[in-house]
């Protein structure tokens, strides 16, 4: 096997973190480096253990507990800095869910695809009665939300077993996330620089219920989703402005249609720059992106008006409420259709990472 190493971010471990190193130590892996991040002093003899382990077993320590992310860049920052032979490296958990076959795999693969960013995926369907409902809930939310909002599927976003190209570091690197929502801002850059994600099926193993992991289901799920949905944020604040640009109308008694065009108008003014610049982070006068935009304003205009004065003229709901959920179907449509088609520009994707990051 050409030259590849594994980072383990280690938090509080137990034997399981030794008897990984041991077996991996069996392998043709050039480095293991685990990095412990701010342990309690009750897991100091775990670590003097690998101290006293082969040359190729690398020890970084953070002084107090950052994050998994800030683990995983510590490592990461180590391995290109020092050993930038490497080809790539794989990043693996230390609570025992990754076996060091599926590790070896996950190189494997990567030394076949060495510019891919490779995902070790669990089959979350067929284990379902073995895995905790909060994994299984935790990511069937983050992979539909993921699909929506990025255009990009992935069935296991929040996989640790993973196999990151030498040439991906520098990037990942400047990551500012420093929590578990790291992992999924890697995905982003993905999307981002142009780079291949490749899954790759492994052995799906919670030991005890997951009772080791540090995951914290509320805390670190909002951080996860907050990465996605800043995505959309600037969109729903442009989306207020038409809203209250029509009902402002409405109640000075102008016409139903009047009231949509006019919100329509205004809200342009402030929704296309917002979506071109802060959304999608398209730069420069793109006229015939501008173009695109504008016949799509008109025909969802269109549609929004006729549900709006159908539903109005046979339903007893209020315009208000009929508006909001006829307006929230149309903000679903307009989003992929200006995700995919009027703002997608592979050629400046590289300056759009710059701004997400």
């Amino acid at each position: 096997m050409k030259k590849m190493s594994v980072i383990i971010p280690a938090y509080n471990p137990d034997n399981t973190l030794l008897e990984l190193v041991k077996n991996l130590q069996q392998s043709e892996l050039d480095k293991i480096i685990v990095v412990n991040d701010g342990s309690k002093s009750a897991c100091d003899v775990i670590f003097e253990q690998l101290k006293r382990g082969d040359n190729n077993i690398i020890l970084l320590e953070h002084a107090t507990n950052i994050g998994k992310g800030a683990a995983l860049k510590t490592g990461l920052n180590y391995l290109y800095t020092l050993h930038r032979d490497n080809i790539g490296v794989i990043t693996a958990d230390a609570d025992g869910q990754h076996l060091p076959s599926d590790i070896l795999r996950i190189a494997e693969e990567l030394v076949a695809y060495p510019n891919d960013l490779i995902i070790g995926r669990r089959e979350f369907d067929d284990n379902a009665k073995k895995i905790p409902f909060r994994s299984r809930f935790g990511n069937l939310m983050t992979r539909k939300i993921f699909q929506f909002i990025v255009g990009k599927k992935v069935s296991d976003t929040q996989s640790g077993l993973r196999g990151i190209p030498m040439t991906f570091i520098p990037t990942l690197v400047t990551i500012s996330n420093n929590g578990y929502e790291f992992e999924l801002n890697m995905l982003m850059a993905c999307k981002f620089t142009n780079r291949n994600i490749r899954e790759v099926p492994i052995h799906t193993i919670y030991i005890d219920n997951n009772k080791n992991s540090h995951f914290n289901p509320i805390l670190d799920s909002l951080k996860i989703y907050f990465v996605l949905f800043r995505f959309a944020l600037v969109s729903l604040l442009s989306f207020i402005v038409d809203f209250s640009v029509f009902f402002a109308l409405l109640h000075s008694g102008f016409s139903l249609l009047f009231c949509q065009i006019g919100g329509r108008i205004c809200s342009i003014g402030v929704n296309y720059p917002m979506v071109k610049n802060k959304v999608f982070h398209q730069k420069g006068h793109t006229h015939h992106a501008f173009l695109k935009y504008l016949l799509l304003v008109a025909a969802n205009c269109t549609v929004s008006y006729s549900l709006v004065y159908m539903f109005s003229r046979h339903t007893s709901a209020s315009i208000s409420i009929i508006k909001i959920l006829v307006e929230s179907v149309i903000f679903i449509a307009n989003f992929t259709i200006e995700r995919d088609f009027i703002f997608s520009n592979k050629n400046e994707n590289e300056n759009k990472w710059e701004k997400w990051k």
